[in-house]
């Protein structure tokens, strides 16, 4: 599975970076663009899962948080080169830009497609999955019967995973239009900070994982909604102050210190909730349905809610404060992680 996600994720990419222009093909080029965009999807579905539980049960005893937190650390270096790639392009002259220099990011993505194959065709299966093959108690059809003898556990892991996921998205991909279109910021700006925080959490994401394996992943994720709700407020505060030093002070908090103890506690937390049979099913299926409703719908819910607000942030930081609330209450119904 983690072979084919991908395929099914870095193919599509290359083809974006191929599509013909408007002017070639018409509309047919959106709908390729879209149908990618949906292969995509589906293959971040089974690939967060798969390499999740790959590190946590490998992990050894007392380290699963973090092992589970090194997936997810992979987020920041990848933040990073897509903010640098971004940035890049943008140097270019428009025209330039529009016409070929969009395309250099997706094609370039053949390296890590071609290093990734690499690794995975290394990667024994995990312990625990050869032991439940031994046990011979299999689950045909493992999505329905996630749904049916499990669906408190989707609604709690679905609960939190919006928490985050809603969280990651505004603070990285809707400020980045709100901070250089309505607050008049440099994209530059916008883009250092976001680097910036983004390598904050390169090392705050296996320190989370670290911390977890201490005090408990369910600890560090209602940490995190706390914070949430804190910072929620402040945060379009400084980046309304405008100086640099603000708008990288909320960045490196917004990203490499709140996300980082959100996302990092996942992997062992999620997979924790399901029993070894339906794993891999109920951890994607709640982190990818909660995934596309919380970051899908992200940054339109947030210019929806900054239109309500006349221009004013403040039912959107109210709106995140409202997720971390559900993300403190689903992650204490959470039965404890492995350890």
């Amino acid at each position: 599975m983690l072979l084919a996600t991908l395929l099914l994720m870095g193919v599509p990419t290359i083809v974006i970076g191929l599509i013909p222009a408007y002017d070639a093909i018409g509309y047919w080029a959106a709908v390729i663009l879209v149908a990618m965009r949906v292969i995509q999807g589906l293959a971040v579905g089974g690939e967060w899962g798969g390499a999740v539980l790959m590190a946590v049960e490998h992990a050894p005893k007392g380290k699963k948080g973090f092992f589970g937190s090194l997936p997810q650390t992979g987020v920041a270096p990848g933040l990073i080169l897509a903010s640098l790639a971004m940035g890049a392009i943008a140097r270019l002259p428009e025209a330039d830009m529009l016409s070929w220099g969009w395309r250099i990011p997706f094609l370039a993505s053949v390296l890590l497609l071609t290093v990734g194959w690499f690794i995975r065709i290394r990667i024994s299966e995990s312990p625990d999955f050869e032991r439940f093959k031994k046990s011979g108690h299999d689950v045909k059809v493992p999505i329905l019967h996630v749904i049916r003898h499990h669906p408190w556990e989707l609604l709690k892991v679905g609960g939190a995973r919006m928490a985050e996921v809603t969280w990651f998205y505004t603070v990285s991909t809707f400020a980045l239009s709100y901070g250089s279109m309505r607050l008049g910021l440099s994209k530059s700006l916008m883009l250092n900070a976001i680097i910036a925080g983004a390598t904050v959490a390169l090392v705050a994401m296996p320190l989370s994982g670290m911390l977890g394996d201490r005090i408990g992943n369910r600890r560090v994720f209602a940490i995190g909604s706390v914070a949430i709700c804190i910072f929620s407020f402040p945060f379009f505060q400084l980046l309304a102050d405008a100086r640099p030093a603000a708008v990288y002070i909320a960045m490196m908090v917004a990203i490499g210190g709140i996300y980082s103890l959100l996302y990092a506690s996942e992997g062992n937390l999620f997979s924790s909730q399901f029993p070894a049979e339906v794993r891999y099913s109920g951890i994607s299926l709640a982190v990818q349905v909660s995934g596309a409703l919380g970051g899908g719908l992200a940054p339109m819910l947030a210019t929806w809610l900054l239109m309500k607000g006349n221009g004013h942030p403040g039912l959107l930081a109210g709106y995140l404060s409202v997720l971390g609330v559900i993300g403190i209450y689903s992650v204490s119904r959470m039965r404890p992680e492995s350890v």
